[in-house]
C-alpha cells in the first residue's frame, strides 16, 4: 500500500495531541445537556490531514482500516469496525484493502453500523447493508456484521441492536471500566452531512445530547422510516476516529468546503448548531484539497 507509512505517520502524530477518552468524555459529553449552547475548541491543527483529490482519500482510508485491523488483531486477536452509510462506503472499495487475500484480517473482523435505516436489510435502495455488501462487504470473507432485525420499528431497532453489541464479549469489542463501560471500536470511521450530522444525529435535535451514561444505540424518528444511530459518546470513545470528506461535482465544484469549514474551523458552532463538532478533538480528519478549500492557511499549509 503505496501510502500506508504516510497516513500512519499523520495518524500517529494527531493523535499525540488528542485529549485521551476517559478525560475527553468527563468534560463535556457526559454534560451534553449542559453544554448545548457552548462553542467548542478549534480542531488541532495537527489533526488535519489534507489530500490531493478523492482518489487519494480513498487510498488512505482503506491504508488505515487494514493497519488498524491489524494492529488489533496482533494484540487481542479481533477487530472491531465501525462504519457508516453514504460516500464512506465508496472509500472502502478497493483491491489493496484484501493483499492477504481470503484468510487476512477480515475473518477476524466484526462490524457494526454508525447509522442505519429501519428497513429490510436487503433493500438496495435504503440499506446500508444491502448497499455495503453490493460494494464490498462480499469480499470480505469471514466478516461478521451486526444487522438489524429489518423493521420499520425505531425504537425495538434500537434496543435489539445495542443488545446486540452488549452479548458481544470483551474481546471482540472491548468496553471501558469493565461490563459496564462505553464499548471501544478499534476504528469508527464517519461521515460528515451538509447539516452537520455525524451518523444520524441531526442538529437541533435531542439525540446529540446524549452521554455517556445514556443508551449506546438511539432511534430517530425525524424521517420516515426512522434510523438507529451510535451516540455521540459511543463515536468518540473509539480507539482512533476518522473523519472523511471529499469528491466535487458540477453543483458543488468545492466539494464539502463550507461543511467542513464548520465542522474543523468555525467559532461559533455548538453540538445543537452541528453536530459534528463533537468530534473534533478525538478525530483525525481527512478530506481533498476541495473540501478544505476553506479552512485556512493555518489548515491547508499544514
Amino acid at each position: 500500500m503505496k501510502i500506508l507509512s504516510f497516513s500512519l505517520f499523520l495518524l500517529s502524530s494527531a493523535q499525540a495531541f488528542m485529549t485521551p477518552r476517559a478525560f475527553q468524555r468527563s468534560t463535556h459529553l457526559c454534560r451534553a445537556s449542559s453544554t448545548a449552547d457552548a462553542t467548542i475548541p478549534f480542531t488541532p491543527v495537527e489533526n488535519v490531514l489534507v489530500l490531493k483529490d478523492a482518489a487519494t482519500v480513498g487510498d488512505t482510508v482503506r491504508d488505515i482500516v487494514a493497519e488498524c485491523a491489524k494492529a488489533a488483531i496482533a494484540e487481542r486477536g479481533y477487530f472491531a469496525l465501525a462504519i457508516p452509510g453514504g460516500s464512506i462506503l465508496k472509500m472502502l472499495v478497493g483491491d489493496d484493502i484484501l493483499e492477504d487475500g481470503d484468510d487476512s484480517w477480515t475473518s477476524k473482523t466484526t462490524i457494526a453500523y454508525v447509522n442505519h435505516k429501519c428497513v429490510d436489510m436487503n433493500d438496495m435502495d435504503l440499506a446500508t447493508h444491502a448497499k455495503a455488501r453490493n460494494l464490498f462487504l462480499d469480499t470480505w470473507k469471514g466478516a461478521n456484521t451486526i444487522i438489524m432485525d429489518g423493521t420499520d420499528d425505531g425504537d425495538a431497532e434500537a434496543a435489539a441492536y445495542e443488545t446486540k453489541l452488549k452479548t458481544l464479549s470483551a474481546d471482540v469489542l472491548p468496553r471501558e471500566d469493565g461490563d459496564n463501560g462505553l464499548p471501544i471500536f478499534d476504528l469508527a470511521l464517519i461521515g460528515v452531512g451538509d447539516d452537520g450530522h455525524v451518523g444520524s444525529l441531526y442538529p437541533d435535535r435531542d439525540e446529540v445530547l446524549v452521554g455517556a451514561d445514556g443508551p449506546w444505540v438511539l432511534p430517530v424518528a425525524m424521517k420516515s422510516p426512522p434510523s438507529i444511530t451510535l451516540s455521540l459518546p459511543v463515536m468518540a470513545n473509539s480507539k482512533k476516529v476518522i473523519v472523511a470528506a471529499c469528491g466535487v461535482s458540477d453543483k458543488y465544484p468545492q466539494g464539502k468546503s463550507a461543511g467542513m469549514r464548520r465542522a474543523v474551523a468555525a467559532d461559533d458552532e455548538t453540538l445543537q448548531t452541528f453536530p459534528a463538532v463533537g468530534l473534533r478533538s478525538v478525530a483525525t480528519w481527512i478530506m481533498d484539497e476541495a473540501a478544505a478549500s476553506k479552512l485556512g492557511d493555518a489548515y491547508t499549509n499544514n
